[in-house]
């Protein structure tokens, strides 16, 4: 990887400092599940919109990476467009429906209905394995260095969530939620 330009510094820095801060907080609700931060004990406007601030940040900082910095790895076409789009495509679709199955206030940390078929037959985290999967299928597309290092933090965050969640959902759904989660695995 060569020097970055302003952009590219501003991006990763961008990515990394809500890289860290998701990481952080998900790190401390594993660590502390009494004082958790996520999923929080309620999810006001204020920590959703934290969440997602984040969120979309790391997503935002993979893909202007990505642009700037299209295909440093000088991967063949065949490979970056044969592997990345599809990713990406399925990703979206499978968060998306995931997103429709469980509701946008679910996804945001609300309690809501405990959802076990579909797409939740299969992972107990669907919409995480998307949200990886789209990471990577966009490193893949653009080759791009630094997009990869990016996404990499991100899948990293997207693993760790579930770690943070599974015990407030033992604690909110109980046995329901003990019987999936040995029927359902946590990834795929």
């Amino acid at each position: 990887m060569t020097m970055l330009t302003n952009i590219e510094t501003g991006a990763v820095v961008i990515g990394g400092i809500a890289g860290l801060y998701l990481l952080g907080a998900f790190a401390w609700s594993v660590a502390f599940p009494d004082r958790r931060v996520w999923p929080p004990n309620e999810a006001t406007t204020g920590i959703k919109v934290r969440v997602w601030t984040a969120t979309i940040a790391i997503f935002g900082a993979t893909f202007m990476l990505g642009v700037v910095n299209w295909n440093s790895f000088g991967w063949p076409v065949a490979i970056r467009w044969g592997v990345g789009v599809p990713l990406i495509l399925v990703g979206n679709a499978i968060v998306w429906i995931g997103v429709r199955k469980i509701g946008f206030g679910a996804t945001s940390g609300e309690v809501a209905e405990l959802k076990t078929d579909g797409l939740y037959g299969y992972s107990r985290n669907p919409q995480y394995v998307a949200d990886m999967a789209i990471l990577l299928g966009w490193a893949v597309l653009s080759a791009s260095g630094w997009a990869t290092a990016v996404a990499c933090l991100g899948v990293i965050i997207l693993a760790v969530a579930p770690l943070a969640e599974e015990p407030w959902l033992e604690k909110v759904y109980g046995r329901q939620f003990r019987d999936y989660k040995r029927r359902v695995r946590r990834y795929v």
